[in-house]
């Protein structure tokens, strides 16, 4: 995820937004005074700044309004907050805007960008790059009062649509979460679905769903109301200062272990019908043991990433799927503090050749895999190829069968060569073990340093394939990149 994407990478000017925002300058607060029989409630105006410029990010009340009018002003969102309610703070403040332990909303940002990242680098066209065509559908279990996922995925992306639930247990947020869906006219994009205990996390049947792109989630981080008030006196603070949130938004049995735990089961039963299952997560501890259970169930596929806003602030995020499409490298592992054996094998390789051109690296290339039995297409415009290939059909082994069934054919009448033809052309990728770019580049300056050879593992389960494959171009490349 490109980290530029967050328009809130840098320190939000308060001034500048009190300037275009009247409701973010002053507030009205209803205060009760039990002295004034007449009338106990009473309104009165205060600024959201302090005298230096900075907002009081104690104030729930600034906080809230904050968020609405950033949402308003970048993202043209109109929101309703009950005050008892989570609010997603819009951004993590920099060094002396803020507490850095103010849940925030730069993160959720942060986590839909890379839901965008973990869609356009696995989607059927191989191309990496967001596909404005595409039709995208996602969960959004839980949603909460504001409904922020479904309504700034929509903002961001025109194509893509949402269903929201929300646990009975909780009317008012479902009501608001409606409330928020019509205020922007998303209801023909969002569909909220107030679910029951006995629901499903990912009702898909509900909902009348056969299969969806990404669930997204924000569960829960603590297990109990005694583990929310020691991590709040941890932070020198006191709990809910500047948080506005219930009991039963904050804490559920067993936490967000037991929660995405509880996720990863079902997605077991569902396998493909979701193409990516996401997370986010409050503790780090949490998140290796969220992949190792992943790998306890078979999961080869998952991708992990740290959110970062601030200078303390962070949430992490994992995915997985049953499915075989790969992620890039900057997308499936962005954690650099995670055990190497944590993170996903690397879907990309580099290699390189001094002393080549583009044109003569991409030409042994070019005559390596077309003497192969698999598909490749190349595209000299932008030195990229792609191919797929049903199995390891490189091997020594695998090379002299081929040759066996051609000399055969050669002897054979002609009906045994058109089978072999056939079969060639009919290797499309649904069936591929192994799907891979390929693409050359200069290194360092044009003509001086060689070229470069990226390889990138676009499709399969089997990273021993992946691997033998890398090795096996490179031998080639170089060896015959010696001899010319």
């Amino acid at each position: 995820m490109n980290t530029h994407r967050n328009i809130y990478k840098d320190d939000v000017d308060f001034s500048l937004l009190a300037l275009q925002s009247p409701e973010f300058n002053k507030q009205s607060v209803t205060v009760w005074d039990p002295f004034e029989a007449s009338q106990p409630e009473c309104s009165h105006e205060i600024y959201s700044l302090k005298s230096n410029g900075q907002l009081d990010f104690s104030n729930p009340e600034a906080v809230q309004q904050l968020t609405k009018s950033l949402l308003k002003r970048d993202f043209g969102l109109e929101i309703e907050l009950p005050d008892d309610r989570l609010c997603p703070p819009v951004f993590s403040p920099g060094r002396g805007q803020s507490q850095e332990d103010v849940a925030n909303f730069s993160d959720r940002l942060n986590y839909i960008l890379w839901i965008q990242d973990l869609l356009d680098t696995t989607s059927e066209s191989y191309t990496d790059h967001y596909d404005p065509e595409r039709e995208v559908i996602g969960l959004d279990v839980g949603t909460g009062s504001s409904c922020i996922y479904p309504l700034l995925g929509c903002s961001l992306r025109s194509k893509w649509r949402f269903a929201a639930t929300e646990p009975d247990i909780d009317e008012k947020n479902m009501q608001h979460a409606r409330r928020n869906i019509v205020a922007n006219s998303l209801k023909s994009r969002i569909r909220p679905l107030q679910t029951t205990a006995s629901d499903p996390l990912f009702p898909l049947d509900k909902l009348g769903l056969e299969s969806i792109d990404f669930t997204i989630c924000n569960p829960p981080f603590f297990s109990s109301t005694t583990e929310l008030l020691t991590s709040a006196a941890s932070k020198s603070r006191p709990p809910h200062s500047a948080c506005t949130g219930a009991e039963i938004e904050m804490v559920t049995p067993g936490g967000e272990v037991a929660f995405i735990s509880r996720m990863i089961e079902e997605s077991i039963s569902l396998q493909e019908r979701v193409q990516w299952y996401t997370s986010m997560l409050g503790k780090f501890s949490s998140v290796g043991t969220i992949i190792e259970k992943l790998k306890e169930r078979g999961v080869t596929n998952w991708a992990a990433k740290e959110f970062v806003q601030g200078e303390r602030t962070r949430r992490w995020g994992v995915a997985w799927s049953w499915g075989d499409m790969r992620p890039t490298m900057d997308t499936a592992r962005g954690i650099s503090t995670l055990p190497k054996h944590l993170l996903p094998f690397p879907s990309e390789y580099t290699f390189s050749i001094p002393n080549a051109t583009v044109d003569n690296v991409a030409s042994l290339v070019n005559t390596t895999l077309q003497d192969l039995n698999l598909r490749w297409q190349y595209r000299p415009s932008i030195s990229t190829g792609i191919g797929f290939a049903k199995e390891n059909v490189w091997s020594r082994s695998a090379r002299r069968n081929r040759q066996k069934k051609e000399l055969v054919a050669h002897r054979q009448p002609s009906h045994h060569a058109d089978a072999m033809a056939e079969d060639s052309e009919d290797d499309d990728e649904s069936d591929s073990a192994l799907g891979f770019k390929v693409q050359m580049r200069w290194q360092g300056n044009e003509g001086a340093d060689g070229v470069e050879v990226m390889l990138r593992w676009v499709k399969g389960q089997d990273s021993v394939l992946f691997e033998s494959f890398c090795g096996m171009l490179k031998r080639q490349s170089s060896r015959e990149a010696r001899t010319d």
